[in-house]
Formats: structure tokens, sequence, C-alpha cells
């Protein structure tokens, strides 16, 4: 049984679940205000859920829900209450990782779908075997497996099982997430959707005879480093995935913003087609993933230990591993700039969200399309009024622009 290939995009609110849907997201993942991941993100209250469900729905996208927390007892008794209104909502499946919440699942929830989380921690054969006979439909496998163990898992395990890895987005510093270093040094805890990413500080060694003296901890290609993660980027490799057996490629970023949900959406979109097609992605789409705010990109572990190696169009893309490197640093290259509301006679009807001018060159984000560039010879503001800048956010203008896009159509400029 051969299963079609998904892409599976991040949906923090509606604006970002919109978004995901108009670039080309086969499934969102999103979570309700409780047992999620992601406190950051703004989520969907009960009625936001059954809005969001049906509207993916309508443009034929699945959703699921992330129930993926380590539940103390006063959740676990909350948790069936919870999940039957995710099953009357329509919700397609559920990602948990509690074998406790898979049993409440099943006994509470029986028509939904379950997916074990990355959280899960499953690295090989048999432990996806005894989660298939829980009544597991999909897993999502620890970020720490390689391609070839990938192989022999999809080999080891029935064909109705899916697989689905994280291809893009933000690497924890831990075992699959199970993060423990956030919760020591913040009170906040990771596994409860309230990680610091103090994996991502600068850390100074201190010897205990010297007092005040401070060694920076950190990495070259000659040695080791710790706690200092890299986003990963596998664009470029989404063929080799594909042969290895994943069925569902995932987006990492239910807290980042809209914009990056398009942008990513649209990459991987474009990306995934061609492979599937037999075709290398085009250029243009493999250089949309460097125009988000980013840490310096690397392929995870899919390709074995940590190497500066090559293989890749992006020169600034770590293959054959590479984790942690010693600056990890955002890299932001563009600003997002102004969302498209709608076209109509030659005029552009747009939302501002950061400050630009005539004299910037901007290019046009449109879903499923190359970017186009262009520069505004005029801006009139809500008022009619003629303006050479615009300058207040999420201020209503107007550009005249023979360019037709469709609502949520992004602009952006260059720093």
């Amino acid at each position: 049984m051969k299963i079609r290939p998904e892409l599976l995009a991040p949906a923090g609110d509606e604006e970002s679940l919109l978004c995901a849907l108009d670039y080309g997201a086969d499934a969102v993942y999103l979570a309700g205000k409780t047992f999620g991941m992601r406190a950051a993100a703004k989520n969907f209250d009960e009625n936001g859920l059954v809005s969001a469900v049906q509207t993916a729905h309508e443009r034929g996208a699945k959703v699921y829900i992330t129930c993926n927390i380590v539940p103390n007892n006063d959740e676990a008794d909350a948790f069936p209450e919870f999940i039957k209104n995710v099953e009357k909502a329509g919700v397609d499946a559920v990602i948990a990782a509690d074998i406790g919440v898979v049993s409440m699942i099943k006994e509470y929830a029986p028509s939904l779908e379950i997916h074990a989380s990355t959280q899960t921690g499953v690295v090989n054969y048999r432990t996806a075997l005894e989660l298939y006979k829980m009544g597991v439909k999909r897993v999502v496998l620890a970020r720490e497996v390689d391609l070839e163990n990938i192989k022999i898992i999809r080999e080891k395990i029935p064909e109705d099982m899916e697989i689905e890895v994280f291809v893009h987005g933000a690497m924890c510093v831990s075992f699959s997430g199970r993060c423990l270093i956030s919760e020591y040094l913040t009170g906040r805890n990771a596994n409860r959707g309230q990680c610091a990413q103090s994996c991502r500080w600068e850390y100074y060694l201190m010897e205990q005879k010297r007092p005040g003296e401070f060694y920076k901890v950190f990495e070259d290609e000659r040695g080791s480093f710790i706690l200092n993660a890299r986003d990963m980027c596998m664009i470029e490799h989404l063929g080799d995935l594909l042969n290895a057996g994943v069925t569902s490629f995932k987006i990492e970023g239910r807290a980042k913003s809209a914009y990056y949900t398009a942008l990513t959406t649209n990459a991987y979109r474009t990306a995934l087609d061609s492979v599937i097609k037999g075709e290398n992605p085009p250029e243009w789409a493999i250089a949309e993933v460097d125009k988000i705010s980013h840490r310096p990109y690397c392929t995870g572990f899919f390709y074995g230990s940590p190497k500066a190696g090559s293989g890749t169009q992006n020169p600034e893309i770590i293959t054959n591993g590479g984790q942690y490197f010693a600056d990890s640093n955002y890299v932001r290259k563009y600003d997002f700039v102004a969302a498209v509301d709608y076209c109509e006679n030659g005029i552009m009807h747009l939302t501002v969200r950061n400050f630009f001018t005539v004299n910037d060159e901007l290019e046009l984000v449109i879903p499923h399309k190359q970017p186009i560039k262009f520069k505004p010879t005029t801006i009139f503001e809500e008022n009619g009024e003629e303006t050479d800048t615009a300058r207040h956010a999420m201020s209503k203008i107007t550009i005249p622009t023979d360019i037709e896009a469709p609502p949520r159509s992004l602009v952006r400029k260059k720093i």
C-alpha cells in the first residue's frame, strides 16, 4: 500500500492556520489551550478548534492536535473531558507522547487516530511495533534517527503504519525533546510547553579553584561543544527521506509567525512536489528558507556525525550532521512589511506590518509561485492621502500596481 507523502505545517493561531492552508499544507498541527507543548503559541480554544477544523476540511486538509505534554495526576484527571471535545470538533488525529494519554484517547475518544509524538523517543522498529499494537497509526521519529535506521524501521513495521519526521525548524538539545535543563535553570518546564530555550544561551566554564575566571563553552571544526543548537533544514534532501520511507514531512514552528509559516510551507510544498515528480527542487524554493529569521542551518542527525559538508546549493547549510556550532545567533536578512488584503482594478490593498518607503525594492510572495520583485511608485493611506512612506503597523494602505495577488500574499524587503 503506497501512502501519499504529506506536508505538515504548524498552526499556532488562526493567521498561521490560514497561511499554512493557502501555501499548500496537506495537514496542520495545532494545540488547544491545554495539553500542548508550546505555551508561547496563542493556540485554540474550544470554539476556535471547531472553526479551524471546519476551515481545514473545507480546503481538503487534515488537522492534528498536540496532546504531547507529560501530564501530572490532576491533568490526567481532566484529560477525558478535553479529548471528548476534541473528538466532537472533528479533529483527524491526536499527537500524544504519554502511554496513559494514549490509553485515555482509546477509551474516551475511540474514533480519533493516534500519532506517537517525537517525545515518545521512537528510535527502533520494536518500539514502533509495540505502539502499533496499542492502536498508534503513525510514529513521529526521534530527531536522533538517521536515514539508514529510518529505512530499517520502514521495512519492519506494517505497511499501514506511517512515519513522520521533522524536516525544518528548531532542534531541541535533549533526547527527542525531553528537556530537563529549562526547568532546572529557570523553573519553566519544557515538557509542559514552557521551554525557555536554555540550550541556546551562551555558557561559560569556571574552575572551582579559579573563581571569577570564565571560559566560554563553544564548538568549532576541531572539537566538541555543548548546548548551542542550529536549525534543521532538509529542503534539498527530501528525496532521501522519501526513499527511506517517510510519509509525513513536518515543519517545526507553532510558536513562530504567520510569515514563517507561509514561507516555509510554500518552499517545502514546491520542493516536495518537484521531488515526487522526480525533479530537483527549484533554486528559488531553496533560497526561500534563507529569507526567514533562523539560526544557522544543518541537516540534523540524518547523515550521521557532525561534519561541515557539501552537497547543498545553500552554503550556510551544514550537512552530514552538524547540530551544534559556536555561532547560533539568528540570521535575519528580510523584514515582513505588509500583507495583501485583496487586489482590485489595478490597486493592491495591504495591511502594514513594518516600515517601508517607495524607495525600497520589495518582493511579493504569492502561494505556489516564485516571488515577484517590484517597487511601489506611490503609497496611499486609508484616508486617500498620498505618501512616500508606510509607517504604522496594522494601518491600511493601497498601492497602484498591475500585479494580481490573492489575499494573504506577503510583501517583504531586504534589510
